[in-house]
Formats: C-alpha cells, structure tokens, sequence
C-alpha cells in the first residue's frame, strides 16, 4: 500500500533521512519546512523524484499547515525548535513554534480528516525523575522550556485522539545521532560536534566530568521506528508514547573515545588528542536510559544499530563530506 505523506521538517536531520527512505519505498512524500533549522541540501538529492514535493511554510502559519495536509494520508510531525539551552535563552520563541506549531499542524490534520497523526516527542519529558530505565508511563517534571513544549504536544495528541477520533502515536527520541546531523551552530549535538571539532585537531568540551551518560541513537533506528508508527494495524499500538532508542547507555567519556578511536583510523594524528572537561550545563540530567519493551511489543520495533555500529557508519559520513584536512 502506498500513501501520501506529510512530514513537516522534511528537510532537518531526521526529517531527510525519513523522507529519503519513504521516496525509496514508493510513497508520495510532502515536505514542510521553514529552514529555519532544516537544509536544503539535505533533500537537494530528493526533488528529482517526482513522487517528492517540497512546501517551504511555517507550522506557526495556519494556512501553510492547510496547504501541506491537502490529500494526504498520513502526518509525521517533526518540525520542532530543538535544544535545551536554546529555549533557555529564547523560551518564546520555542513556545510559539514547538506548541503553537504543533496545535496548528494537529488542527489543521484533523480537519482534513487525516487518521494517523505520528509526531516527534522527547527523552526531555521524563525531567526530574530519577528512575532507570525511563519506562513511558513514569515521567518527573520537566527541567527546562523545551521539555515542556514537548510534553504538552503528548497532551494534545491525547486529547485530540480522545476527542476527534484521530490515531495519535508519540516517539520519545532519545539523543539521535547520524547522517546530515548539523555539526555547526551554539546548539549542535554532542556526536557532530565531536567530530568536527577532531577533524580539525581541536580538543572538544564535554561538559562536566565525563560521567553523564545517554542512551545514543543511530538514526536507522529512528526512521524504522517512524515507519512502524506511521503503517502499523495494530489497533493497540495507536494513541500511545513510545520510547526510541536502543536500550543501552554510554557516558560522555566513552562516547569521546569510541569517536576519536573511529577518526583515527582515517588520520592517525586524532589519537593524540583529548577532551576539555568544562561545567556542567543547565538543564542536563546526569543519566538517560530507555525501556524499549513497549516499543518491541506493540511495533515490533527491532534497533538494528548499536552506538559502536552507528557510530562507525557516522564517522565514515563525516570523514567523505565534512573532511577539510
């Protein structure tokens, strides 16, 4: 069966690399995006393909949400303002576009009688809670601007599946990590900006001793995990959170190493290199790890990449696209 899809912030990290693979798979893909975040030439590749259309529009924009829905099937809803700190020091505007946004894009599916709502949630909804592994139904309060905005997209998506009849299904993202991810910018991710900072024989930052660990995530497993959300007929599995993931943690220290000890074999130089322990950051938790029973049980949700082998295939990427030596 092949379907029209939306997927707002086609054109980001995540949204790309989803949009890639269900162009493959035969589907007609709609992308939504502002570039605000997203690139162009993450779907330069894809306009080619006439199944492929691109709508640049703003979530924040009522109209463009109407416009992108038109005819589809299915929404995947990533558009988002990422980064803790970031809506540490702009809480408005993550606000207007991580709720208003998602209101918008939800209401404007709803009244084009779109069934499967799938949108992007967050590992920063579990807060202040201490408990391991994060199972979905145990969540703290949430430490900064970001998580909240997150968390109340969840709360809509409950009470539009409640009230109007539509499939809601939440992914709690947890520290992605792979291709096209952006290592540029104040707000980049810890794995990109890594390597980056490597290839140029600069020390990275980590912040505080090394300690915090997270539960990294190639973005394979992410896209296999949108596909599920997005096709599954299982009735059971709909109108649920699920955590995405692959079930195992790794500190900062060893994600250092097991990145420097990767570059390496494509610049012996790397391995003479070392890190930089600065302060802790605002709004961090110390520990993340996944359950991802739930996700096993009611998609079938089958990780095929670990961070050692995503990571392999990461740095491969940068090395061929990013290499400036």
């Amino acid at each position: 069966m092949k379907y029209k899809i939306l997927v707002t912030g086609g054109a980001g990290f995540i949204g790309s690399n989803t949009c890639e693979d269900l162009v493959h798979d035969g589907h007609n893909v709609v992308c939504l995006d502002n570039f605000i975040t997203g690139k162009r030439k993450n779907i330069e590749n894809l306009l080619r393909y006439p199944s492929f259309s691109l709508i640049e529009g703003d979530i924040r924009n009522m109209e463009d949400c109407k416009k992108a829905v038109d005819g589809c099937d299915i929404v995947l809803h990533l558009a988002a303002l990422g980064s803790v700190p970031r809506s540490i020091a702009d809480p408005l505007t993550t606000n207007h576009i991580n709720i208003n946004g998602f209101l918008n894009m939800i209401v404007a599916a709803r009244d084009a009688r779109i069934k499967r709502f799938v949108y992007a949630a967050s590992s920063s909804t579990y807060g202040d809670s201490e408990s391991l592994p994060k199972v979905e139904d145990v969540i703290g309060k949430p430490l900064s601007p970001y998580a909240i905005t997150k968390y109340v997209g969840e709360l809509y998506a409950d009470v539009f599946a409640k009230t109007y009849g539509m499939e809601c299904i939440g992914l709690r993202y947890f520290n992605v990590f792979g291709r096209r991810q952006d290592p540029a910018g104040a707000y980049a991710a810890v794995i990109p900006k890594f390597v980056d900072q490597l290839m140029q024989y600069e020390s990275p930052i980590i912040n505080g001793d090394g300690s915090f660990s997270r539960d990294f995530t190639y973005v394979d497993n992410v896209i296999q995990i949108n596909k599920l959300a997005m096709f599954t007929n299982n009735s059971e599995a709909t109108n649920q959170v699920y955590n995405v993931a692959y079930g195992e943690s790794s500190t900062l220290n060893e994600l250092f190493n097991e990145i420097k000890s990767n570059l390496s074999k494509f610049d012996s130089k790397i391995a003479d290199i070392s890190c930089i322990h600065g302060p802790n950051r605002k709004g961090d938790i110390p520990h993340s790890l996944a359950s991802i029973e739930k996700a096993r049980r009611l998609l079938n949700y089958k990780p095929t990449h670990s961070l050692k082998n995503g990571l392999e295939e990461t740095v491969r990427w940068y090395w061929k696209n990013l290499n400036k030596n």
